[in-house]
Order: C-alpha cells, then sequence, then structure tokens
C-alpha cells in the first residue's frame, strides 16, 4: 500500500489531500499548544521548499504524506500524546509510529516516519538516513532559523501570517522543561532535554533553541 497523495506542489501553503494527513494535523492540534502546532507544520513547508531547492521531486523522490507526518508529528512527544519514559524524541516517534499502523501505513513506511522524528534533534545522523529523515531535519532546523536562501521573503511572510511564530523558541523550551522536569527519566545524559535544562539552569538561562530562534531569520 502506497500513502502517497499529491497536492498543490506551486503553493507553499498545500497540504497532502488525504485523510491520513488530515488526522494527523488533529492529532497534533488536539494535543499540542498553538506554538509547538504552526511550528510543526511550517517546518514541513519549509521541508518541501528544502526539497525543491535540492532537486527532489515528491511521489518520485519521497512521498508527501510520509513527510507531512514526520513534520507535523516530530514534536508530539513534548505534548499530552506522549506518556512513556523515553527522550521526547523517541516517545514523539513511538506515537507516530503508532497513529500510522493503525491507519494500515507499512511497517517499512513507519521506520521512515520513526526514524525521521526519533532523529530531529540529531543533525549529522538524520541526514544519513533516508530522504525523509533529511527533509524533516531540514524543516525543522530552516524554522528555528539555519539559512534558506531559496526562500523568498514573500514566501516566508505568508507562510509566518498563516501560521505566527508565538515565540516558539520559548514555547518549545518551556514544553521541553516541564516534561524533564516532571518525568526525569525523560532527560537521559546528553539528551536534548538533558542539555535544555543545563542551559536554563544558568544566567543568562535561555535554551539554545531561544537563541536560534531569536537570532534567525525569522525572528522567535
Amino acid at each position: 500500500m502506497s500513502v502517497h497523495v499529491e497536492h498543490d506542489d506551486s503553493d507553499p501553503l498545500a497540504f497532502p489531500r488525504s485523510p491520513l494527513a488530515r488526522e494527523a494535523v488533529e492529532l497534533l492540534t488536539n494535543s499540542a499548544n498553538v506554538a509547538i502546532s504552526n511550528h510543526s507544520i511550517r517546518s514541513y513547508f519549509f521541508a518541501r521548499l528544502a526539497a525543491r531547492a535540492r532537486g527532489l521531486v515528491e511521489g518520485r523522490d519521497y512521498d508527501a504524506d510520509l513527510l507531512f507526518c514526520a513534520c507535523v508529528l516530530h514534536d508530539i512527544g513534548v505534548t499530552g500524546a506522549a506518556s512513556g519514559s523515553q527522550r521526547f524524541e523517541v516517545d514523539g516517534a513511538d506515537v507516530a509510529a503508532d497513529f500510522l499502523t493503525k491507519h494500515g501505513v507499512p511497517t517499512a513506511q513507519v521506520d521512515l516516519v520513526w526514524q525521521a522524528i526519533a532523529l530531529n534533534t540529531s543533525p549529522g545522523i538524520a541526514e544519513r538516513r533516508g530522504v525523509v529523515a533529511a527533509l524533516t531535519m531540514a524543516g525543522v532546523s530552516i524554522d528555528f532559523g539555519v539559512e534558506a536562501p531559496f526562500i523568498s521573503d514573500a514566501t516566508a511572510t505568508r507562510i509566518h501570517e498563516a501560521y505566527p511564530r508565538l515565540s516558539i523558541g520559548k514555547a518549545l523550551a518551556d514544553a521541553i522543561e516541564a516534561q524533564a522536569s516532571a518525568k526525569p527519566q525523560n532527560a537521559p545524559l546528553f539528551s536534548a532535554s538533558s542539555q535544555l535544562l543545563g542551559q536554563r539552569a544558568v544566567p543568562p538561562h535561555l535554551a539554545e533553541i531561544e537563541r536560534l530562534a531569536r537570532a534567525g531569520r525569522w525572528g522567535e
């Protein structure tokens, strides 16, 4: 079974036209606050633009539904939808895998999304685990200010007007800190959560994702 569904490649705000994509958004918006929901959706738009800049073609080089689910669910692990005891990236990957499996997505395709989400805070590794993982990393990174000269100011404005940033650096850092403080097992040594707790524990009490967002092209 293929989950590939075409959508309008000319519209930077287009979602895949599929029940799977619609239900992934419902899972996201029912679980995450608006700042994290907007960030997750923007990450997909930026991932598509990165794919185009790399000469990758939807349907030939990657499946739009798989990339969409990986991007919009990449932070689901810091929401109420995840109740495990793993680092948030792994808990989120497990939530997404369960969601996809229940919708009949084949195991091999589920694993592509699982890897993309589990590795979304692991630059240098995600890029070597296939196109879906690499593009998910690209979309998330671009939303936190990694240079993307191929994205015009007009396109960026459209995306941000539709899905405002709402101090995403602070919002995401707050969610990670709250989870890790309540459940220390979710912040094992050397994990992104553990590092964030350390960064916020010392003056000026700013996580690196907050610094990146503030200093990036889009602001926080």
